[in-house]
């Protein structure tokens, strides 16, 4: 119940150990080459996904409200992250080598553990976040005690053990394995029987996408229809306070000394433009936020389906093992990519967030220029120090001399 293919997505969730009962496939199924392409995404994820978590933890740490409700389930989102792309250049090099580990076992447990405890973490701490916004935004009154920092910390706490159990599996079972037809070392799953294969692939798409994505979805729903309902509120009120001024003012006045600006009718729908332009950016938002989460992942659990699919026998052929084979490293890409999105989507998009790392760019870039001109006080004092001692031995010799010159010997 082994099949050396099973390895080529090691990553992730590999293809079915079940033997394949399908004759062999010819030369134009062959697996596409992807072993320059796959690491240079890598690298650059890890790259601007590092960079982008890390000036997330500062700014939220160095922030005016840096224990709050969503500050909190910010930077352990930031962190969960973080503790992944770090493991990232391992995958790199492990795809560059054609899926050949080198790096021992003990780092092949690990760096798979951390790969699924992002994955369920991540989505985990998204979703959190999407019901605080559905509480602070439907339920701004009633949620108060609900929304206190420390249970967003137990939340925290509870999210991080749900991932480690949800990741508990893949850091059993996952291990190296010979592929000698290959000449490879893969660090990958060997599923013990069927029914642990099946198991954990409904938990991964189930547990760490539908689910969550459900939720996220209607939170993000009512908010949107909340606001909607709320400025359609504002709008008709405002307009109804415009009317009843001017008639007001033309009841008091008989007549107008002025041409009258025309009277708003009550369905007009005027508003202020700075409403429009705050409504539209929330819910451009709040639309960015459910669409990069679903672009991101949706592919990669549409292979594990088909790897599903394959593995109940609905699915034949050698098109299924292609596509499973080139597919998955690809959408391993999208996915992995949803760590650097993260921050963009939750932080730099903001105004504040914008304002405190431009204020704490300011600080770090005062405080480097005021030690360096420390250090240039510093080493002109010091020069000076020598010019002084030099002029003074200069000055001694020159009175040695005159002594010398006014007693000869």
């Amino acid at each position: 119940m082994e099949n050396s293919n099973d390895f080529f997505n090691s990553t992730a969730l590999p293809n079915t150990t079940m033997a394949s009962h399908m004759p062999p496939c010819g030369e134009e199924w062959t697996r596409i080459d992807m072993s320059t392409l796959i690491p240079a995404i890598f690298s650059i994820i890890s790259i601007f996904g590092t960079v982008g978590n890390v000036l997330a933890i500062s700014v939220l740490a160095h922030s005016s409200t840096p224990k709050s409700v969503a500050n909190t389930f910010m930077v352990n989102l930031c962190v969960a992250d973080l503790l992944f792309l770090l493991s990232l250049p391992l995958w790199a090099a492990y795809y560059s080598q054609n899926y050949n580990w080198t790096f021992g076992r003990v780092t092949c447990k690990i760096c798979g553990a951390l790969l699924n405890f992002n994955l369920y973490a991540s989505i985990f701490f998204i979703m959190c976040m999407s019901i605080d916004r559905y509480l602070a935004i439907v339920h701004p009154l009633r949620s108060l005690s609900a929304r206190d920092p420390k249970i967003a910390i137990f939340t925290c706490i509870l999210v991080w053990v749900l991932a480690c159990l949800c990741s508990a599996p893949t850091l059993a079972l996952r291990d190296i394995h010979a592929i000698p037809e290959l000449d490879v070392k893969a660090c990958g799953i060997k599923y013990p029987n069927e029914t642990w294969f099946f198991a954990l692939a409904w938990m991964k798409v189930i547990v760490g996408f539908v689910l969550p994505l459900i939720v996220i979805c209607c939170c993000y729903g009512v908010i949107g229809r909340h606001l909607l309902a709320d400025t359609g509120l504002v709008r008709m009120q405002s307009t109804k306070q415009s009317v009843k001024k001017c008639v007001e003012s033309k009841d008091q006045k008989g007549t107008f000394e002025r041409p009258p600006t025309p009277c708003p009718h009550p369905r007009s729908g005027n508003s202020k433009p700075l409403e429009g332009r705050g409504l539209q950016r929330v819910l451009w938002t709040v639309a960015a936020v459910v669409i990069a989460f679903f672009l991101c992942w949706f592919p990669f659990h549409c292979i594990t389906m088909f790897d599903i699919g394959k593995a109940y026998g609905w699915l034949e052929g050698c098109w299924v093992d292609w596509t499973i084979q080139n597919f998955t490293p690809i959408t391993l890409c999208l996915g992995f990519s949803n760590s650097a999105i993260n921050p963009l989507l939750y932080c730099f998009i903001g105004h504040h967030f914008r304002g405190r790392l431009g204020g704490l760019c300011k600080g770090l870039g005062a405080c480097v220029k005021a030690r360096g001109e420390e250090h240039h006080s510093q080493k002109r004092g010091s020069f000076s120090t020598r010019l002084s001692s030099f002029s003074r031995k200069l000055s001694d010799l020159k009175d040695l001399a005159i002594v010398e010159n006014a007693h000869p010997a």
